[in-house]
């Protein structure tokens, strides 16, 4: 099952020639899933061909222009695309006075339904039947969150030579073992998942930070993860300045990899300043080997790694 994750935007506060602001959106079998919304989203999608039209949800970080201001955009051109299906927007609290905001002084009408949900608590914001979407509180100047995806686990592999020779008939009983159930035979014998099914295996896991100073919450949320994307508006020289405007560097962002045991590290949310980011992954690279960062189009698929 295909998990991709495309970089829509990865410029911290003003986009520049090459970086729109933030976004990013992961594409989950016939599903996205937009993390952040900056201004021109829509015309990154397009470049990017990720579609208007397919089952969508939008999760917010924080309520800063440069994360939240495609959303007019993009509802407008949902609408002269005629989209139909359900919109879902998550966020912390104002969200939803933005979004009523908007429809009530934009002259345009939305062809599609959309929810708004506000987030309030630290925990689990979408339970879908093969995964979730995770939130923790960030360390940023304004109320802001932090998101994971986390897929459910998988069945482990099924053996049907070994539930034959134990005379499991095919069918049914099959898929009732799959799913982890013991099943009774005709004969009255009990058979047992783990008999001709490996243990479930764990899903991918990608996490997002939005906006923030390095975190706990962040690094426990991470815990091994497939894939972290963490902000380094700042390089190392510009600690001070991070911490004043509560963000990050490239050496605090491979510290949280590194703590959280990830696979993979990408730096996003980069300052206009650079526009050589080499500095900032060499600054990553001596805490945390496998970094890269974030170009706007970049796309990373994420395989199962059979754990």
């Amino acid at each position: 099952m295909s998990l991709r994750v495309v970089f829509l935007g990865t410029a911290g506060s003003i986009p520049t020639p090459k970086r729109n602001l933030s976004a990013i959106v992961i594409r989950r079998k016939e599903e996205l899933l937009l993390f952040d919304c900056g201004e021109g989203i829509q015309r990154q999608m397009i470049q990017a061909k990720v579609g208007f039209h397919r089952k969508t949800k939008i999760f917010i970080t924080h309520l800063h222009g440069d994360h939240i201001l495609g959303l007019p955009g993009l509802f407008q051109t949902m609408s002269l695309w005629n989209r139909r299906k359900k919109l879902e927007v998550h966020g912390p609290r104002g969200i939803k006075a933005f979004v009523d905001a908007m429809k009530q002084t934009v002259q345009f009408t939305l062809t599609f339904p959309m929810e708004i949900f506000e987030i309030k608590n630290s925990g689990v914001m979408c339970n879908e039947k093969q995964y979730e979407v995770y939130a923790v509180w960030a360390d940023h100047s304004v109320q802001s969150l932090a998101y994971a995806l986390i897929e459910k686990p998988r069945p482990g592999k099924f053996y049907p030579e070994k539930a034959r020779s134990i005379g499991v008939p095919e069918g049914p009983l099959w898929s009732k073992l799959q799913q982890g159930c013991p099943i009774k035979l005709s004969n009255g014998r009990t058979v047992k998942p783990e008999e001709v099914v490996d243990p479930p295996r764990l899903g991918r896991k990608i996490v997002y930070t939005g906006d923030t100073k390095p975190s706990e919450d962040i690094i426990k949320l991470a815990d091994k993860a497939d894939l972290l994307i963490h902000e380094a508006t700042f390089s190392d020289e510009l600690q001070e300045r991070a911490h004043e405007d509560k963000h990050s560097t490239p050496s605090q962002a491979a510290k949280v990899a590194k703590k959280a045991r990830v696979r993979r590290l990408v730096l996003t949310h980069i300052s206009a300043r650079y526009k050589d980011p080499t500095i900032l992954l060499e600054q990553a690279k001596k805490i945390f080997p496998n970094v890269c960062v974030a170009e706007d189009f970049m796309r990373i698929d994420i395989p199962f790694f059979g754990h």
